[in-house]
């Protein structure tokens, strides 16, 4: 049956004046030379704008990302909500509350705040890793289940062996199929939605050119927008959210996010930042006000572009 979401003081933040805005701390952080340095200044820049809520996930660099939030949180866990995730192989519920004992040894705490089951297995059955999840909510060691990247039917599957309090899944001005279905399922069932991948893998920035020119080793080889009889209209989609940014002094970083911000039932965004300088802008575009002429246009080029995208199940056309 449907019941209450959430609230945003137990699922977005505990505290603070972003709550809307969580602090990614991604797989997508670690493919920079950015170093241990750089990326505790993120944290503390974001923690210094009133952010609260930390995200993060166990196959991130191996467990790195965290360790490293884990030695950010000493003096400050009560005031921080975390959210991690894991998937593995393995999809028996004893393999699942492993990866959370994992997480907890990382990150030097006794509880997560938010855990998702981070893929689901095409074709497996995905109850075991939400029993481990309930079991390890009943031993106190996360407060509340997620899962990420689940279809209608895979959500629907896994409520059969527990709660979802929230999903995590990619959503920006260049892939909005989550729209059609599973977004208003969350709905329906009051489930907190978070997105991420606000900038399209950085492709909001607004920094490519007609040709992407990506290097050989980048990971972003097998995002979808980047496929070559893809990659033109979504170019040319971009060099109009750009100009309609500029005319209205935004950055279209800005503006992509100030956009998701602001779409129905979605609840959180997750924006990473791999310095100090990145997490203060990325804070700083909650003070920008972008008025609704301006979000409507955005939509109408944006239904445009996603004419040009097919459906292929996610941003990565990845099925573990």
């Amino acid at each position: 049956m449907p019941r209450q979401a959430l609230s945003g003081a137990e699922l977005v933040t505990l505290a603070g004046s972003r709550p809307m805005l969580p602090m990614a701390l991604g797989g997508s952080w670690y493919a920079t030379d950015a170093g241990d340095a750089d990326r505790i200044g993120a944290m503390e820049a974001a923690f210094e704008a009133g952010i609260r809520h930390f995200d993060t996930g166990a196959g991130y660099a191996k467990g790195h990302s965290e360790e490293l939030l884990g030695q950010f949180l000493a003096g400050k866990r009560d005031e921080l909500f975390i959210a991690s995730k894991a998937h593995s192989d393995d999809l028996t519920p004893d393999a699942m509350l492993r990866q959370v004992e994992g997480s907890l040894r990382r990150l030097r705490v006794d509880v997560i705040d938010l855990y998702y089951i981070h893929w689901p297995r095409a074709g497996r059955d995905m109850r075991g890793p939400m029993e481990g999840l309930e079991q390890a909510r009943r031993q106190g060691k996360i407060r509340a289940a997620g899962v990420s990247n689940f279809t209608v039917a895979q959500m629907q599957q896994v409520e059969e062996a527990g709660t979802i309090d929230a999903h995590q899944l990619g959503h920006n001005l260049l892939w909005r199929f989550a729209e059609q279905d599973v977004i208003p399922y969350c709905a329906r069932q009051g489930i907190t939605v978070v997105a991420y991948s606000a900038l399209a893998h950085g492709i909001l920035t607004g920094k490519f050119g007609p040709q992407a020119h990506l290097d050989a080793s980048d990971q972003r080889h097998t995002i979808l927008p980047f496929r070559p009889d893809v990659w033109p209209a979504v170019h040319a989609g971009v060099e109009r959210l750009k100009a309609l940014a500029a005319a209205n002094g935004l950055p279209l970083a800005a503006l992509a996010i100030r956009w998701l911000l602001a779409q129905p039932h979605i609840n959180s965004v997750v924006v990473g930042a791999r310095d100090r300088a990145q997490s203060q802008a990325n804070a700083a575009i909650l003070d920008d006000g972008v008025s609704p002429a301006v979000l409507h246009e955005a939509t109408k080029i944006s239904d445009e572009v996603a004419s040009h995208i097919p459906d292929v199940g996610n941003l990565f056309d990845y099925y573990p």
